[in-house]
């Protein structure tokens, strides 16, 4: 078979004479739409004869219509109309056999023929054709169900428990049976606090299983750190709408407290309270576009951010690290990370059990209290893999006494990540030689590179590399970020180690501050794109909207770095750079270089800048733990702090403050909180010893009944403002329906209808703000809108200064007192169930738009209660590609929160529209459509604020 001028192949005959390659060639036909449709192997679903089109397949009218042709030129048959009414690919056989000439009986002889599917072409012995996280585990549990999958270490330095694939499954589904005894829903969140210990695992994929959405959180560490603790665990998990909170027996009384201050909060249970005996069960309906779960960074001030991970992200990302790595069944993870924190979850957890080697588990704790049993993990289970991040390897050089490690091999140890945290070059140097005799090899090290918004990883170093670190000259770097090679006899070079290159199908780049692409060595902001990247935080869509700078698929990474020879270099925070006198000064080097001197807790140093109001310049700060307190030993620390800043910057900071253990703030993954130190500084509240624990409870309380008075109020005028705007409503409708009815004008009924939205919303004191409306087109054009509400229509009525025909569904039609008045102002009506009918609408449509009306959609056709961009019907795109009109994608948000599905209660809320540049078709055919259709809906996916929802 050749292919024909459309890329389709073509028989030799006007029909096959076997019902079998007839089935095949079919098949083939469909699941090429398929993937057009759905952009991706994986999105493309199992077609077999039997599928079912529209339950299984879920191919809209236009798609059959498109399916219709391509059958006709491929077989050289002319099929009846009829055939849009077929349930299956059977059916469809069945029809072409008949045109064809061939006795219908030939569809029972007909093989039931599979198209070739991802998991068939998988690597033997991996779920690379698993779509979602609960898919990989169900993989392994029908292959290798005996298999132990994790081994935790207890307090005693030997393995307490064990899970194999089958055992954590069933546990597992014990716990989703007690998450849904309490009335977890699916894409609802739960959040886990609990220390790293087998129920964590339960408790993780319980929640999977049960069809929710982990939010993984940490626990405080110091009773000193309660009160903050919990202040920033109620933003986290307000912002993420928590129903439960799953923690260990010790944490129920504290964790009571939080739920006065978060509405949504319903649950605060333990893993035991909540394994039940599994009830008949059903599998929660989970795709690869879900949310997985939600990433919180850390952050240093401010509401934390939830980066939105669904089961894709992570795939590709597990897929893409270990295909780098080379991951396979005889490797060993030996890990001690924090479940909390994206490096131990996805990095050492999720990759484990998905290339299905064992992964062993122990405390950070336990590693923290005697850095060795890390090492001798390693050496115990012949581990091959782990990963940890600078301040790990350090303390393993500093902290380890040889008769600790007596006897110690590292040979097997083929990879060591190190990332997470700036890597400093001086550290691997330190490690390597520390550790060799015990045969780790120094092509085992490997920096990395990797961030929340990317999964866990962005880059990594080939295996069996040995580090690169780069020499540059530090004059030109710091007055013009200029990597020039220094030379070997430069003292005072800057060190940066190499990160490794992107992972497959993954890019970077990296700009100036106007978003220029630099060349290599030049450093500036690093942007990333690839499967495993983010589409946004989670309900914060001003953040998610600055995480996209360029309003492209590029993302910012918030860290500044260079590109040489493939590699990046990691430099510094974006937020971290302080400019001083022309130079770029990077916290970091100063940080390190003053925690070497003696008498400085190492990793307890906090460099920044400080503005002074009294000149209008910055002040540089250095903070630096000590345990020292005679005067003497204080003013030789500021002394040998104060030369070290002139050896390396040619200037000495402008203060510095030596304050007592535990001041220097960290995040849960232990970077320093600059700007947080910087505000205690500013505030004169650096040093100051903890609250007691009663007095943290006893605020907690007060702002918890403070917070409850608060919400009562809150709700009188919550029900006090949707009694005004429906009374508004009641108010503004009648006449306006009485308007549009009666006034002989198109132009009239128009501008009644305009004039009233807008004043409903100047009347409900809506804040209402249109951006773009330059982008309007003066010629006809095709606007199409996401959909989230039922205010979404009187939003576009209200801010689009245009005539529109919009199109709805026609069962608005049979409502007497809203199809008549939409008729008067020219909307347009199609078919959703009746397929025949709803083909001869598009034509109708398609017509309107040649005709040279401008047409408006919603194209996602319906909305739901969660947020989220479900998928475009193709209507509005096959109309605009036919006619040769553009698509002008507006981005509507705020209705969903004003008035959710389900829902008549209105709330107050800003509102935003959109306009964005039109997208021109770059043909007439369904390809075009498809691709017009792709690029209108990625741009209003990256400003809408919600997940990606689609098929």
């Amino acid at each position: 078979m050749s292919p024909n001028h459309d890329g389709l192949p073509n028989s030799a005959e006007p029909a096959s004479t076997n019902a079998g390659d007839t089935a095949a060639n079919l098949l083939t036909i469909m699941r090429e739409l398929l993937l057009e449709i759905r952009q991706s192997e994986r999105d493309a679903p199992t077609l077999t004869l039997d599928s079912h089109i529209d339950r299984d397949l879920a191919l809209d009218s236009l798609a059959r219509t498109e399916l219709l042709q391509r059958i006709e030129r491929n077989f050289r048959v002319q099929l009846d109309e009829k055939v849009l009414l077929a349930e299956s690919p059977r059916d469809l056989l069945e029809l072409i056999l008949r045109a064809s000439g061939q006795p219908p009986e030939a569809t029972a002889l007909a093989p039931d023929w599979q198209a070739p599917t991802a998991q068939q072409a998988a690597t033997v012995g991996l779920p690379d054709g698993a779509e979602t996280l609960i898919d990989m585990l169900d993989w392994h549990v029908g292959r290798q169900p005996e298999q132990v999958a994790i081994q935790i270490y207890g307090n005693d330095d030997r393995i307490d428990t064990a899970f194999t694939y089958a055992e954590l499954r069933q546990r597992a589904r014990a716990v989703a049976t007690g998450l849904r005894e309490r009335g977890l829903q699916p894409r609802q969140t739960a959040a886990i606090m609990l220390p790293t210990g087998p129920e964590y695992f339960l408790a993780f994929f319980g929640i999977l299983l049960a069809g929710g959405v982990p939010v993984p959180i940490y626990p405080p560490v110091r009773p000193s750190q309660i009160e903050e603790h919990l202040r920033r665990h109620a933003r986290l998990l307000g912002n993420a709408q928590t129903m439960a909170l799953i923690t260990v027996p010790e944490a129920k009384l504290v964790a009571r407290l939080l739920r006065a201050q978060v509405e949504e909060l319903r649950h605060i249970v333990t893993v035991a309270e909540l394994e039940r005996e599994p009830t008949p069960w059903s599998d929660a309906p989970v795709r690869g576009p879900d949310l997985a779960f939600l990433q919180y960074t850390s952050g240093s001030t401010g509401d934390p951010k939830g980066v939105m991970l669904t089961h894709a992200n992570l795939l590709a990302n597990l897929r893409a690290m270990g295909s780098v790595v080379a991951a396979g069944p005889n490797d060993v993870f030996v890990s001690w990370l924090p479940l909390y924190h994206d490096m131990g979850l996805i990095g050492a957890c999720l990759s484990s059990l998905y290339h299905g080697f064992p992964l062993v588990v122990m405390s950070p704790l336990s590693f923290l209290a005697r850095p060795a049993r890390w090492l001798r993990a390693i050496h115990h289970h012949h581990g091959t893999l782990s990963a940890a991040p600078n301040f790990a390897y350090e303390l393993c050089v500093r902290a380890i006494q040889d008769h600790e490690i007596e006897g110690l091999d590292l040979s097997s140890w083929r990879m060591s990540c190190n990332g997470a945290e700036p890597v400093n070059p001086a550290t691997i140097e330190r490690f390597i030689a520390r550790f060799e005799p015990y045969g780790f090899r120094p092509d085992a090290m490997a920096p990395v590179y990797g961030l929340a918004e990317c999964s866990v990883g962005l880059t990594l170093q080939p295996p069996g590399r040995t580090p690169i670190i780069d020499r540059v000259r530090r004059g030109a770097f710091m007055a013009g970020g200029r990597a020039e090679p220094a030379d070997a006899n430069e003292a005072n070079a800057l060190l940066f180690p190499a990160c490794g290159q992107p992972l497959p199908g993954h890019q970077l780049r990296i700009v100036d501050d106007h978003g220029r692409e630099l060349p290599e060595r030049q450093e500036g902001r690093l942007e990333f794109q690839g499967p495993s990247a983010t589409a946004g935080y989670y309900r914060n869509p001003e953040a998610t909207q600055r995480l996209f700078p360029h309003g492209d698929d590029w993302l910012d990474s918030g860290d500044r770095a260079y590109l040489a020879n493939g590699d990046v270099y990691l430099t510094g925070r974006v937020k971290d750079l302080i400019i001083r006198g022309g130079r770029n000064i990077y916290p970091y080097e100063l940080e390190q270089a003053v925690g070497e001197i003696p008498g400085i807790r190492k990793g307890c140093v906090a460099v920044f800048a400080s503005a002074d109001l009294a000149t209008g310049s910055e002040h540089l700060v250095v903070v630096a733990e000590t345990r020292a307190t005679q005067p003497e030993a204080l003013a030789k620390l500021r002394q040998q702090i104060q030369s070290v800043g002139v050896d390396l910057l040619g200037t000495p900071p402008d203060q510095v403050v030596l304050a007592p253990p535990h001041t220097v703030l960290k995040t849960s993954s232990g970077k320093i909180r600059r700007a947080a130190i910087r505000e205690l500084f500013e505030h004169n509240a650096l040093g100051r010893g903890g609250r007691a624990l009663w007095l943290q409870l006893t605020r907690i309380a007060l702002a918890s009944g403070w917070a409850q008075t608060q919400r009562f109020w809150r709700g009188a005028l919550e029900r006090l403002y949707a009694a005004y705007a429906w009374t508004l409503f009641g108010l503004l409708a009648p006449a306006v329906w009485l308007g549009i009815m009666t006034l002989p004008k198109l132009k009239w009924r128009w501008a009644l209808s305009r004039t009233a939205t807008w004043l409903l919303a100047q009347l409900t004191g809506t804040p209402l703000t249109v951006r773009g409306l330059e982008h309007l087109p003066a010629g006809p054009c095709v606007l199409v809108a996401n959909h989230s509400s039922f205010l979404d229509a009187y939003v576009l009525m209200a801010t689009i200064p245009r005539r529109f025909h919009y199109v709805a569904k026609r069962e608005l039609l049979d409502n007497r007192w809203i199809g008549p008045p939409l008729q008067r102002i020219g909307t347009l009506f199609v078919e959703r169930f009746d397929i025949q009918r709803s083909v001869d609408e598009a034509r109708k449509i398609a017509e309107a738009a040649h005709a040279g009306h401008s047409l408006g959609f919603f194209p996602e056709g319906t909305f739901k209660r969660m947020p989220g961009l479900l998928s475009f019907r193709m209507g509005a795109f096959l109309a605009a590609a036919q006619a040769g009109t553009p698509v002008v994608p507006v981005t509507i948000r705020g209705t969903r929160s004003m008035l959710r599905a389900g829902s008549w209660f209105p709330r107050r809320g800003r509102l935003e529209v959109r306009v964005e540049a039109p997208v021109q078709p770059d043909g007439d055919d369904w390809a075009a459509a498809v691709r017009l259709r792709d690029r209108a809906r990625a741009v209003i996916l990256r400003h809408c604020g919600e997940p990606d929802l689609g098929e």
